[in-house]
């Protein structure tokens, strides 16, 4: 336990380091957005995946030094490695489309235009991200789903539902998004709630990657929180969904993880409604409060907003306590 809290708090300083010192140099170079549910509309930078990563690989490393060299137990890092892989080759994506997305200037700086991967794009380029997984999870073959219960897919499993898996959660993960310490409150929920399965069912894998991903999104939630000084952007909404479908297939407990996802397959078809054109932006209203922004529900942060008249980190704060409840009841189901 001695090597887990050291790999956790090297993942929270490193990351805190990070972002206190990038955060002056994001916004020197531009790579900022608007925060629109704010009354002065301030510009903040909008890129935290890099610092994310920076923390949580170093972190693994830390850890795997430890249990090598001072302990002298070589820990299994074949899936590991496969994970650090893959969550490396999505953030990276997220981080492209976070700095393709920059807000141009015409020669006259009177007209903008944004640029950035399309909807279409995101899938295609995430999917070889699975490949690390793919391979290393050749020779399983068994699905866990609510309801049904553990399917035997053969070989289907690696070569499918693996990538289903990584592309549909780090794409995913962005629908429920853009507000102050969203994203990274509910990342943080579930990876708790996973890593904690994870040690309860002795999954090695499962539980240093969430122990070490929490440390790292502590650390950017000090500057994300209410009210923030960076937003995630894609890079860290991709990082985030992605590590938890690779800890979820690590530890296998893929019907554990749907359960914890639900607000995400209820956002879904929300968005669907909406041929996924509606955001989950309010409009702020004189007293600080948000009002939703449709007449009919686009959103679970549309719902929140017509349920009463609630500033920006309530509304958080609500969705969090949802997915807390929503965690609560995925350990009474699968245990």
């Amino acid at each position: 336990m001695i090597s887990e809290f050291l790999a956790f708090v090297i993942a929270f300083v490193v990351t805190l380091i990070a972002v206190k010192k990038l955060i002056p140099f994001l916004n020197g170079i531009g790579l900022t957005g608007v925060d629109i549910q704010k009354a002065d509309k301030r510009r903040i930078p909008e890129m935290g995946g890099p610092m994310i990563l920076a923390g949580f690989v170093l972190s693994i490393f830390f850890f795997i030094w430890v249990r090598t060299f001072l302990y002298g137990t070589v820990p299994n890092i074949v899936p590991l490695f496969a994970a650090i892989t893959t969550i490396m080759i999505i953030t990276f994506i997220g981080a492209f489309d976070d700095i393709g997305a920059l807000l141009k200037r015409t020669a006259n700086e009177k007209f903008v235009k944004r640029i950035g991967l399309k909807q279409w794009q995101k899938p295609l380029l995430t999917l070889p991200a699975a490949i690390p997984l793919v391979a290393i999870m050749a020779g399983t073959s068994a699905l866990a789903l609510p309801f049904i219960g553990t399917v035997d897919v053969g070989i289907l499993f690696p070569l499918i539902f693996v990538p289903i898996a990584i592309v549909g959660a780090s794409n995913a993960f962005n629908m429920l998004a853009g507000m102050n310490g969203l994203e990274t409150g509910m990342g943080i929920i579930m990876l708790l709630s996973m890593g904690i399965l994870g040690y309860l069912g002795q999954e090695f894998s499962a539980t240093i990657l969430s122990v070490c991903l929490i440390g790292a999104l502590l650390a950017f939630l000090v500057y994300n929180k209410y009210p923030a000084k960076i937003m995630p952007g894609d890079s860290t909404v991709y990082l985030i969904g992605s590590a938890i479908a690779v800890i979820a297939i690590l530890g296998h407990m893929q019907k554990f993880a749907l359960i914890c996802f639900i607000p995400y397959f209820i956002e879904f078809v929300l968005k669907l409604r909406s041929r996924f054109k509606a955001e989950c932006f309010g409009i702020i209203q004189k007293d600080g409060t948000l009002k939703a922004p449709y007449e009919k529900i686009y959103s679970l942060t549309h719902v929140v907003m017509k349920l009463g008249r609630f500033k920006e980190w309530q509304v958080v704060a609500i969705l969090l306590a949802m997915e807390t409840v929503i965690c609560a009841l995925a350990f009474w189901f699968i245990i």
